[in-house]
């Protein structure tokens, strides 16, 4: 914390403004868990920004007492990346959902990611449409009926992880929303890392979708269904610790350690390693696998907006500050009598 900077409390990142969520929504433990860990950044809320696009969870800007903008459907990422060029010394958050951020905000969701520009995206995943009140979304499993589907979706769900994945992002993480010291955790590692974040939240939305994720919420579960990533650690689940996972050949398959495999034999995950591991573990389904929590890669490369910055610096020691009138009049001009 710095030195010059009085100690936050969550309280004080909070805004005056009532909480418009319904009753038991799983975005309000996301807005806590927020609350909480951003009093560690060290950063005065002045120095924050929250942009959202479209979507229940799109109103978190309003809740929070730093600076914020409720943008549109889908664009967030690249109104945050403006920001970011503009101004350096500001930390911008993305909050989103499944439906804002890979329907029709997909192509800004890649290109932010591809560019890998300095902001955390906080993705709410609940599967649904809320908002508009109960139609199928990009993530919604085949099958699911609703108000769009009445007999039941037909399309292949997106995996955001894989999306992340492919389009070259150099940190990616998964939390649950009933799991607040986990969520806290992934919250504070996002937010710390120089690039683009991106985070993923199992986020129920109990009015029209209720119960989406209870195999990875549930107390009496989640140990077996959920795999917790630990770096440099063997992938070792279940209430007793009794199982694992290792590969064979070239696919996962879950073992029993009791059986007399050893720890060694098992996968180690990497947070470093190459864009397979994640591909292996982000295809790693309930109910044939554990769905895998915590951060599935962290990596460095180059920050977008420091390189645009250094192309514009560049600009100005070889040709000088700019001049706007002079650039008006420059060219083929012509006038009109």
């Amino acid at each position: 914390m710095s030195e010059s900077l009085p100690v936050l409390k969550p309280t004080d990142f909070a805004s005056d403004q009532d909480v418009r969520w319904c009753p038991g929504c799983g975005d309000y433990s996301i807005l806590a868990q927020m609350k909480k860990m951003l009093p560690e950044l060290g950063l005065p809320p002045e120095k924050i920004v929250f942009v959202s696009g479209i979507g229940c969870s799109s109103r978190f800007p309003y809740y929070m007492n730093t600076y914020g903008m409720h943008s549109i459907h889908g664009r967030a990422p690249a109104v945050a990346t403006g920001l970011r060029v503009s101004r350096p010394d500001l930390k911008v958050f993305v909050i989103t959902g499944d439906g804002d951020a890979l329907s029709i905000g997909g192509n800004h969701f890649l290109h932010l990611v591809r560019r890998n520009v300095d902001v955390t995206l906080v993705l709410f995943n609940n599967r649904i449409y809320g908002l508009t009140k109960g139609q199928y979304s990009p993530t919604s499993p085949e099958g699911q009926v609703t108000k769009s589907t009445p007999m039941g979706s037909v399309d292949h769900p997106l995996n955001p992880i894989m999306v992340a994945m492919a389009a070259g992002a150099t940190f990616i993480a998964r939390s649950v929303d009933s799991q607040v010291k986990h969520l806290a955790s992934i919250l504070y590692r996002a937010a710390q890392h120089r690039g683009t974040s991106v985070v993923e939240v199992y986020q129920n939305c109990n009015v029209f979708n209720d119960g989406a994720w209870d195999y990875a919420k549930d107390r009496a579960t989640r140990e077996d269904t959920t795999l917790e990533l630990e770096h440099g650690k063997p992938m070792i689940f279940g209430k007793n610790r009794d199982k694992g996972i290792r590969l064979n050949g070239l696919q996962p398959e879950v073992v029993d350690l009791s059986s007399g495999i050893a720890q060694d034999d098992l996968l180690f995950h990497d947070e470093q390693a190459d864009s397979t591991l994640v591909h292996l573990l982000a295809r790693m389904r309930h109910p044939e696998f554990p769905e895998p929590i915590g951060v599935f890669r962290a990596v460095q490369r180059p920050i977008f907006e420091e390189q645009v910055r250094g192309q514009i610096e560049a600009a100005r020691q070889r040709s000088g500050p700019g001049d706007l009138n002079k650039l008006f009049h420059a060219g083929e001009t012509w006038e009109v009598q």
